[in-house]
């Protein structure tokens, strides 16, 4: 594969508003060939399906709700969620999962919006992308308990042990590898030793979390180079292999061809 993948990034956010076709022309030359897009609420959705529209090819939308948007009116969101999986198809169901990082206010909403989701996938045959800030064991509890054989997809913005990590797996869900894989004080190296490949998909989170040099900045798919090489460093393999393994994983994941 002779392209990469950034399987996780908010380009239809605000910040990119000024420079969408600049920002895409620096992903051309860095090879980036696909990016799927996370939704976030009902406020993301008009925005996203533009940037859909816009540049097909490119960039792939995902639909779900995301933990921090889930409050006392859960239900109506989730509604549209429903509606629109019902109306098309996406790459996957997400991003969805629990968030304790925030505000704790809601954990019971949010498992219950992350369940019927779940549900929502297996219905769809689609993978789900998971954030777990501030609540991996937990949410791992979550997925192995519904883990029927029906479900795949991502465990984004990894940052757990390499235990967490092999409890991951043998769901048979991917590691999103992002930008505090570059962190100096990030914690990920032992993960990134001791996992294969084989279990590994690229990620930025754009606009948050820019990988080093450029941390403290806005992130965009086009530094997706600049994860791959870390892990590259880590793992004494050649930029290629991590490239082509992470590419081939995300298109099996998602059910595309090139």
């Amino acid at each position: 594969m002779n392209f990469y993948v950034d399987t996780h990034a908010h380009i239809y956010h605000e910040d990119f508003i000024k420079d969408y076709a600049d920002m895409l022309h620096r992903c051309e030359e860095q090879q980036i060939g696909k990016i799927f897009m996370p939704n976030v609420d009902h406020t993301s959705i008009d925005r996203m399906m533009e940037l859909e529209s816009r540049s097909p090819q490119t960039c792939i939308a995902m639909m779900g709700l995301h933990p921090c948007s889930v409050k006392k009116d859960f239900e109506r969101e989730l509604y549209l969620v429903e509606n629109w999986l019902s109306k098309r198809k996406f790459a996957a169901v997400g991003e969805i999962g629990t968030d304790l990082y925030w505000d704790k206010t809601f954990w019971d909403q949010q498992v219950e919006a992350f369940n019927v989701q779940i549900e929502w996938a297996k219905r769809y045959s689609l993978p789900i992308v998971i954030h777990c800030r501030e609540s991996l064991d937990k949410t791992i509890d979550l997925v192995e308990k519904v883990q029927d054989g029906r479900l795949s997809g991502i465990f984004h913005c990894y940052g757990g042990t390499v235990e967490q990590a092999e409890r991951i797996i043998k769901l048979g869900f991917y590691l999103g590898i992002g930008g505090v894989a570059t962190f100096k004080n990030g914690g990920l190296e032992p993960v990134l030793e001791a996992v294969s490949l084989d279990h590994m998909v690229l990620e930025t989170d754009s606009p948050y979390l820019a990988p080093v040099p450029h941390r403290g900045k806005r992130n965009e798919p086009s530094y997706i180079p600049l994860v791959a090489d870390k892990i590259a460093t880590v793992k004494k393999c050649p930029l290629e292999d991590v490239r082509s393994m992470t590419t081939r994983n995300a298109l099996a994941l998602f059910n595309l061809s090139v």
